[in-house]
């Protein structure tokens, strides 16, 4: 299975359309075009067709986390551990 066919799989499963993924990846500063994107999502036989990279698959991850979860808190030391 290709990283196109995950990326494929996870708009399917998870109702998304090109805006939302494109919107996801702006999460984690990593900016495409739909044009790219739509490449993506082609038949590898289409000459207009684009190889899903593992840094693409990789942020579409981590925005998805943002996405769904919301950003990340900011853990805070107890101030008892700071003076030891």
């Amino acid at each position: 299975m290709t990283n196109n066919d995950i990326l494929k799989k996870l708009r399917v499963a998870l109702h998304l359309k090109n805006t939302d993924i494109i919107e996801i990846l702006k999460l984690v500063d990593f900016n495409i075009t739909e044009s790219e994107l739509g490449a993506i999502f082609r038949a590898d036989d289409h000459p207009n067709y684009k190889v899903c990279g593992d840094q693409l698959l990789r942020n579409f991850l981590n925005g998805l986390i943002i996405y769904k979860r919301g950003p990340m808190e900011k853990k805070t030391v107890p101030v008892k551990k700071i003076l030891r």
